[in-house]
């Protein structure tokens, strides 16, 4: 019977191909050669990963970047490397932790006092396996950090974004938002907390916020889009159980984008002319992907998102008109 396992490993092989190289074909790129001299970005998380790929394209088109980071260590490091790598000085490093609002209204002010002009504000930055933590200002985290802290943050930015001239705004959400939920009657996952649960409900509540507020902005030349940026190489799953962890990173190895693959979908909706006027879309390997099974069949439920974006401003002090 030894015939049934060679026979069995080449199948599996073959497939293994296969995968590999359709994963290789529809990965997307942005080709846009726009240049960012005298604009201004804030991209969140981006000392790392795919934050750190942002910024780094960004500094390479000539744009003051800014770094908004939990650790200024980490971030400073980061901000060297980019330095270093493209011979932009204008990257700075600005302490921001999403996780709690009164650090993101801290941000929000040294922004507003130090910056005449915000072009592209990219909301990166996310928690992921994380245990179940309450916060200091009685918010769950993961949620706090997904969801109502680029909430509060994109919210805090928007005069001076539409003062600036055409702006974009982009959510980095992700496939998983298909599995997403939201539950008005326990936000932050008293009854139920699950490694992977509060991660599918936040990134669906990032989709929600992008239509809600599109249409908010449709009077306006600020547009905001969100996107999947594909399975990457990150640190963003650090906290799964090990085993897991051990499993995701060898097959990362083999299918996973690089951290500079995974950006590509992010720059596309920040700089690229094919999406200027764009806004409220989810966008999967620089092609716009809704209508599809890769987003949640409630992201175009108005009466939800505007629920949610009632329920937010209440939980995170913020008051519009």
């Amino acid at each position: 019977m030894w015939w049934v396992w060679w026979w069995l490993l080449a199948v599996v092989g073959i497939v293994a191909v296969v995968i590999k190289i359709y994963m290789e074909m529809i990965k997307g790129k942005c080709t846009s050669k726009a240049d960012l001299t005298g604009k201004t970005a804030i991209v969140t998380g981006a000392n790392s990963g795919i934050g750190f790929a942002t910024a780094e394209d960004f500094a390479r088109r000539n744009c003051r970047v800014i770094m908004a980071c939990r650790s200024l260590e980490r971030g400073e490091n980061a901000c060297t490397k980019i330095i270093e790598k493209t011979g932009n000085i204008n990257v700075v490093v600005r302490k921001l932790d999403l996780g709690y609002m009164a650090s993101v209204r801290e941000f929000v002010d040294k922004i507003l006092k130090e910056e005449p002009r915000l072009d592209i504000l990219i909301n990166n930055a996310a928690a992921a396996g994380t245990k179940r933590k309450i916060t200091s200002e009685a918010l769950e985290y993961t949620l706090a950090t997904n969801h109502l802290g680029p909430f509060l943050l994109t919210n805090l930015l928007l005069d001076l974004l539409k003062k600036s001239g055409p702006g974009r705004i982009v959510m980095v959400s992700s496939l998983v938002n298909i599995m997403g939920k939201i539950n008005f009657n326990d936000m932050t996952w008293i009854r139920k907390f699950e490694t992977g649960e509060p991660y599918f409900d936040t990134k669906f509540a990032n989709i929600l916020f992008t239509k809600e507020l599109s249409r908010r902005l449709q009077d306006s030349e600020v547009v905001i889009n969100c996107l999947h940026p594909g399975t990457v190489r990150t640190s963003l799953l650090r906290h799964v159980p090990q085993p897991f962890k051990i499993l995701i990173d060898l097959l990362g190895m083999v299918y996973f984008k690089s951290q500079e693959e995974g950006a590509q979908t992010t720059i596309h909706c920040a700089v690229c002319d094919a999406t200027k006027g764009v806004s409220g879309c989810y966008f999967i390997d620089c092609k716009v992907q809704d209508h599809s099974w890769y987003i949640n069949k409630k992201a175009y439920d108005e009466g939800l998102a505007k629920k949610l974006w009632e329920v937010s401003e209440q939980m995170t002090g913020l008051t519009t008109s």
